[in-house]
């Protein structure tokens, strides 16, 4: 009897140790299904076609955990010092790509870093799960200092912005337009 018993619990304890890592993946499941992602509409200073072909595109704006403000829409001079174009962060059955508007055209987009939104989760504290990509322009001076820092390939001449896509507290990469293509730059990984 005494042995059955002592089996039994060496059963039951392995169960309980057996479904630790399935209640973990349920949790990183509910934390990428509990993002908070926002509609183009939210966005008011979007232009009208950026925001219309958004919304046909079925993309949602993610939100990092840390948010107390409308995050990861932004403008900047991408291409040239010319126009003012346009970058979001559209996720779609959460996976999240950079949608870049050309002069804030929607006949005119490109779409860099696509990866699920699961691989921008981390642990935030009290076995909580945030969201934790975000995007940001930085200028010239920026991108010179990350490739001192962290090395990297060299950059172009810097005459415009560029497009810094982090994991936040993690690390990130400058994404930079240069002669017709998107060049990856140093960032802090």
């Amino acid at each position: 009897m005494r042995s059955c018993l002592h089996l039994t619990r060496r059963v039951l304890a392995l169960a309980v140790l057996a479904s630790a890592p399935q209640q973990a993946q349920d949790q990183w499941a509910t934390a990428d299904r509990e993002t908070r992602r926002l509609s183009p509409s939210a966005f008011h200073q979007l232009p009208a076609p950026v925001r219309v072909d958004l919304e046909r595109r079925g993309c949602t704006v993610p939100q990092t955990w840390t948010a107390t403000a409308l995050e990861n829409v932004i403008s900047g001079h991408f291409r040239s010092g010319h126009d003012i174009d346009w970058a979001v962060l559209c996720s779609v059955d959460r996976v999240s790509s950079i949608l870049v508007y050309w002069a804030g055209q929607a006949d005119s987009v490109d779409v860099l870093g696509a990866r699920p939104d699961s691989d921008y989760l981390q642990g935030i504290g009290d076995d909580r799960i945030g969201f934790s990509r975000g995007i940001s322009p930085v200028d010239s001076a920026y991108i010179q200092r990350h490739f001192e820092w962290y090395g990297g390939p060299t950059p172009p001449p810097l005459d415009h912005s560029g497009i810094d896509d982090a994991f936040s507290e993690k690390g990130s990469r400058v994404w930079y337009w240069h002669d017709g293509k998107w060049l990856q730059l140093a960032g802090a990984d």
